[in-house]
């Protein structure tokens, strides 16, 4: 199952497919006795899926077959042992794929000619993801990390590796001691290539990076320069040769501090808009405003849903779940659209928001 959204990756998903391109949801659950349920609940709404293509007159019958053979094929793959909050899987002629997400879906089919992408997009912005390059004289590895997992990343070329058994013996006997490895010339190249293959990994994918290390370690990546230049630093040794519990011990103490930080920065933001006239609160009025693209910051707690439906297309009034023409996914809209028009998307504990009901954004005007 599909975890890490990356840019290059949401624009192959959003590119348009042959019709029918089939995306199915449904909320799934971390703990047992739910995931029994949500087995049963699964195999219902993938044969919702083929009952609505059987029953499109456009979907000839070749492709239907192709489509309700890669739904089989995808819901093989679905391993609930590892279900998270949601679960969502697309379908197209000749494709498929199946993604696991932090946060709740709505359960619903939607045949289309692109896939439906706006909860892997609001899921992946409410795990905050980052990078953790770990750093030592011989090898360096590369984390993918959000809010409550890290797993080794291998791509751009991690882990990168070398064979360190030297370090300079003629310079060990002029000054006769055994001199730090990081002031080794061919240590230094080894990091400068890692800092290369950073940057390229950075550039298809930005998000903060953290560098862990002997303190020798992040003072010559500091010397370096590169992407790596503006790594927030965690001087701790080993986690190059280490397990991904022991990088996570390590990285999690930083990771909270900094998500204190980032709520309370958002907050000071909110309160600054307020005092100046450029502050948006409600769902109604933040989804109007993000329509218009307006909205330079927005602030969502993490577990605010809502069901709502439109009113004449200018407003949003509550709804129950099920109803007819119901918008369960409301939330997701408004951070998909914020995140095309350029917006910053900040989630944040429940209650941060306070009277703002969940979800509040700064204007840019």
């Amino acid at each position: 199952m599909e975890h890490a959204l990356s840019p290059t990756t949401l624009t192959e998903l959003r590119r348009p497919r042959p019709y029918p391109a089939v995306s199915v949801l449904t909320p799934t659950h971390r703990r047992e006795p739910y995931r029994a349920q949500d087995q049963v609940r699964l195999r219902n709404v993938v044969a919702a899926a083929k009952k609505q293509l059987e029953a499109d007159p456009s979907v000839t019958r070749e492709r239907r077959t192709e489509v309700e053979r890669q739904l089989d094929q995808a819901l093989a793959e679905v391993d609930l042992t590892y279900a998270e909050d949601g679960l969502v899987i697309f379908a197209a002629p000749g494709e498929h794929q199946v993604w696991s997400l932090a946060r709740t879906v709505p359960e619903r089919v939607v045949l289309s000619d692109t896939f439906l992408t706006r909860n892997l997009v609001s899921a992946h912005a409410a795990e905050r993801p980052y990078w953790v390059l770990s750093v030592s004289a011989d090898r360096v590895t590369l984390w993918n990390g959000s809010l409550d997992r890290i797993t080794e990343a291998r791509i751009g070329g991690f882990p990168l590796t070398r064979r360190a058994e030297n370090f300079d013996p003629e310079r060990r006997e002029q000054i006769g001691d055994s001199p730090s490895k990081f002031r080794d010339e061919d240590t230094r190249h080894f990091l400068k290539d890692a800092d290369s293959a950073m940057s390229a990994v950075l550039r298809r994918d930005p998000r903060t990076l953290y560098a862990t290390g002997e303190p020798a370690a992040l003072s010559l990546l500091d010397e370096i320069g590169g992407a790596t230049k503006d790594a927030v630093h965690i001087p701790h040794g080993g986690l190059a040769h280490g397990t991904r519990e022991a990088v996570w011990q390590a990285i999690q103490p930083v990771i909270a501090a900094e998500a204190r930080k980032d709520t309370d920065a958002v907050a000071r933001e909110l309160e600054s808009a307020m005092g100046h006239k450029a502050f948006a609160a409600g769902v109604d009025e933040v989804w109007r405003s993000a329509r218009e693209g307006r909205i330079r910051l927005l602030a969502v707690e993490e577990n605010y849903r809502v069901t709502v439906r439109g009113e004449g297309g200018d407003h949003l009034i509550p709804a129950e779940s099920g109803e007819l023409d119901a918008r369960e996914d409301i939330v997701d809209e408004i951070v998909e659209q914020c995140l095309e028009t350029g917006a910053q998307v900040r989630f944040v504990p429940d209650g941060t928001l306070g009277d703002a009901q969940g979800i509040a954004g700064v204007l840019r005007y």
